[in-house]
């Protein structure tokens, strides 16, 4: 929060003024210099939580089907089997109340494809690169995945150490939460509107950065208690959370028929619904099937059962007897990305991370403001700063429409979207047009131009259905709102 702290501290305040200006100053020096990065893992994860919708966009005549014909599941698990990498770990997701539809994913560390089912159980291939290319970013920066998700852990580290030091550095934050000041100057409003919402959300904001990084380092962490508690033995914490795998036996064995599976894995975990199964060596002696299912009420899903490849069951773990930790740890994904409750809980997530990103953006924005107003303006900043935050949108929009034009040219969209970032850079470092306060309005009018000339693209390029609309939707409300003209020049 970028409000000036008053040096005259409410009484009862545990920092006394000097130390608050400090922190102050503290807050603003670590805020910049992770901003950038902040903004996009934060504008990327927005949009991420929407990543299944945005598939659908991409690929909208994917089957959708919610029942099987006798047989579908064992079928599109021996033809992914065909059509996947050889030695390919398959995910096979079922329909659930949040997402209708399933989908088979073959995996290894270096190819992977993805199909939906059809009742019957062909496959169609889902050609998805921007949601693809989207989810890679936000994780990984698609950087190598140990590295790319360490910096984004520290991203969330960075992010959580400026919620906390916004909160010290205004001691009234809590008592001006439902104030807002109208009809003085922009900046002050700004400044008010970037207090509040990062006041009324901050149990999100705190959540979606300590998860995040919890996340993005957990390779660190598992290091780090290895070494404490087992002697540098990471297999050993692991092994918390996984199974060990069984004796190699690469031996020809075909997989056993699933109803069954489902049918008995049901009737073990007490009527819970089957959401995935996990079908590790597939063909092989040594195959193994884990089926997880969830019950209502439960955020994430507790109940795993382990078939072997003749059908027999292995292992057999439910609530009562996973250790809290554990369960603990298995919902930090799902709260992280909001893959719970449906739409209801998207469309939440998704209004929470907007504000999040106009925390970021605008508390650069009124910083910068500030420095203009006490002499000590930086120009060239401004407009750096005007190109992050309306520039990735833009450079975001842009590359989802290569992404629909060439679908099968998924691998060279982080290029381009690289490309058009430092155009946009570039761009702005050399123009006076971009700016203070007139500049955030033309970024905004480029930012809608660009949202309206994406959706209407789609339109040339995808057959019309119900799967798109709402992501067509989306960004129509988005050039409406962002085309629209504003009464005042504002700052960010």
């Amino acid at each position: 929060m970028t409000k000036a702290a008053k040096t005259d501290a409410p009484r009862g305040w545990p920092l006394a003024p000097g130390t608050v200006r400090a922190v102050l100053n503290g807050h603003g020096i670590l805020g910049l210099a992770f901003a950038a990065l902040i903004y996009l893992v934060c504008l990327t994860g927005t949009l991420a939580v929407f990543a299944g919708d945005i598939a659908r966009w991409e690929a909208p005549g994917a089957p959708v089907a919610n029942q099987f014909a006798p047989g579908a599941l064992d079928r599109a698990v021996r033809a992914a089997q065909t059509g996947g990498p050889a030695q390919a770990t398959l995910y096979l997701t079922l329909p659930s109340p949040a997402q209708d539809g399933a989908r088979i994913l073959a995996y290894t560390p270096t190819e992977h494809h993805d199909w939906a089912i059809a009742r019957d159980g062909t496959l169609t291939e889902q050609h998805t690169p921007f949601s693809e290319f989207l989810i890679d970013l936000h994780i990984a920066l698609h950087l190598p995945r140990t590295w790319g998700a360490m910096l984004v852990g520290l991203t969330g580290v960075a992010l959580l150490s400026v919620l906390i030091s916004g909160i010290l550095a205004h001691p009234r934050v809590f008592k001006d939460a439902f104030s807002l000041r109208r009809g003085g100057a922009r900046r002050l409003q700004e400044a008010d509107l970037h207090n509040r919402l990062g006041t009324w959300a901050l149990p999100f904001h705190v959540t979606i950065a300590l998860t995040g990084a919890i996340l993005g380092l957990t390779t660190l962490i598992v290091g780090v208690l290895a070494m404490l508690l087992y002697g540098g033995n990471t297999a050993r914490v692991y092994g918390f959370f996984f199974e060990p795998p069984p004796a190699a036996n690469a031996a020809a064995q075909p997989l056993p028929a699933l109803a069954p599976l489902l049918l008995d894995a049901r009737r073990r975990s007490d009527g819970a619904a089957p959401q995935q199964l996990m079908i590790e060596r597939a063909g092989r002696a040594d195959a193994r099937i884990a089926i997880t299912s969830r019950r209502d009420r439960l955020l994430v899903p507790q109940d795993t059962t382990v078939f072997d490849a003749r059908g027999r069951m292995v292992t057999d773990r439910h609530p009562a007897d996973l250790p809290a930790g554990v369960t603990l740890l298995g919902g930090i994904g799902q709260l992280h990305f909001g893959w719970f409750g449906g739409l209801p809980v998207r469309l939440l997530y998704g209004l929470l991370g907007l504000a999040l990103c106009l925390v970021t953006s605008s508390g650069v924005t009124i910083w910068l403001a500030r420095r203009r107003d006490r002499g000590r303006a930086v120009p060239l900043w401004e407009r750096l700063w005007t190109a992050v935050a309306w520039g990735q949108p833009v450079a975001l929009a842009l590359t989802a429409a290569a992404a629909l034009a060439l679908p099968t040219f998924g691998d060279t969209l982080i290029w381009l979207w690289l490309a058009l970032t430092l155009a946009l850079l570039l761009a702005a470092g050399l123009s006076r047009q971009f700016g203070a306060a007139a500049g955030s309005i033309r970024a905004r009018q480029a930012v809608g131009g660009t949202l309206l000339g994406v959706a209407l693209f789609y339109l040339f390029v995808r057959p019309v259905d119900l799967s798109g609309l709402g992501v067509e939707a989306a960004l129509l409300l988005g050039a409406a709102l962002l085309l629209r003209r504003p009464a005042t020049p504002r700052i960010a």
